[in-house]
């Protein structure tokens, strides 16, 4: 059955992603190709996650740096293999050489910039690209709320249009269901209001994106939209605005009009009401999980448990076909 969502009653806070851990240690490592892990925080979360069972880190960078940073911080690095390169550049193309030359099921971003690390996964000839527009999602555990809530796109598309839009919902629908947490997540496309206007030209592409999954060019997913943040989450809110639908109000993914709406959702939910935010880009040959220097531990563990669970699908998927 999979990751069963948490059922309500049951928000202790981290609760959701003990699950994904869990069950991410139950599955082999992924081999992952660390970006650049040259500070404390992205070399620990890399040995920190190896610990756990859940990724085989491969370091790539400069290999004097990275020994001083585990010798200084007494991380213990002896198991992995270190493939040294100049400079974080150079680390981001050295990565995407591995990924290409299947060393590799993911990527992990460390110490460098994630512009870096971006432009050799989307170079048009070297990078990493595939027929799917790549995006982002935030995978929040909210204490206060009863689903494990996906924000996306709060860090890659800065205004996508709808063609995009429509990627980034079916890269989410696609992560929803193949990391098993449930099957048909309910997908709300946020707005600041909703009812259609032509005012705001976001309750446009969300009627559109529903339209669009009832002719199945998206699929997967229970789609919604416009809605406002209100009546997205809270199904009391959205009684008294009478929204009758089977995501109002009980909203699984958030995908919301552009970037700043999306970073300002996602921090909001992290600093006010203490959630913890994995992350993870979607959309490219392999999973990449991006890191912030600000993420706590349990999300640095989680974002890795995340992406393992979602490359071990994809290598089962592939093994499927290929029988």
């Amino acid at each position: 059955m999979g990751i069963a969502s948490i059922e309500a009653g049951e928000a202790r806070p981290g609760a959701k992603y003990d699950r994904l851990i869990a069950a991410a240690k139950a599955i082999p490592p992924a081999t992952t190709i660390v970006v650049h892990p040259c500070d404390e925080s992205s070399l620990r979360g890399s040995a920190d996650a190896a610990e756990a069972g859940i990724i085989k880190p491969v370091l790539v960078g400069p290999s004097a740096k990275i020994r001083a940073v585990a010798f200084k911080h007494g991380i213990d690095i002896s198991a992995f293999e270190l493939v040294d390169a100049p400079h974080s550049e150079a680390a981001a193309a050295k990565a995407v050489e591995l990924i290409h030359a299947a060393k590799g099921e993911m990527l992990m971003k460390g110490s460098l910039h994630t512009d870096e690390l971006m432009r050799s996964v989307t170079a048009k000839a070297t990078g990493l690209r595939t027929e799917r527009r790549i995006s982002h999602v935030f995978i929040m555990d909210v204490p206060t709320y009863s689903e494990t809530v996906f924000i996306t796109d709060a860090a890659i598309n800065i205004f996508p249009d709808l063609d995009v839009k429509r990627d980034i919902v079916q890269n989410a629908i696609d992560l929803y269901i193949q990391i098993g947490i449930g099957t048909s997540p309910r997908v709300a496309i946020l707005s600041a209001v909703e009812t259609i206007t032509s005012k705001i030209p976001s309750t446009i592409e969300a009627a559109a994106l529903c339209k669009m999954a009832d002719r199945g060019q998206i699929t997967g997913g229970l789609l919604d939209g416009p809605l406002a943040f209100d009546n997205a989450v809270d199904p009391e809110a959205a009684r008294i605005k009478g929204i009758k639908s089977e995501v109002a109000g009980r909203g699984q993914i958030l995908v919301v009009p552009d970037l700043e709406a999306g970073n300002m959702l996602a921090k909001n939910l992290a600093y006010f009401a203490k959630a913890d935010s994995a992350g993870i880009v979607l959309g490219a040959r392999v999973p990449i999980v991006l890191t912030s220097r600000a993420d706590s531990p349990r999300a640095r563990m989680a974002s890795c448990a995340v992406a393992t669970l979602y490359a071990d699908a994809r290598r089962r998927r592939a093994q499927t076909i290929a029988a």
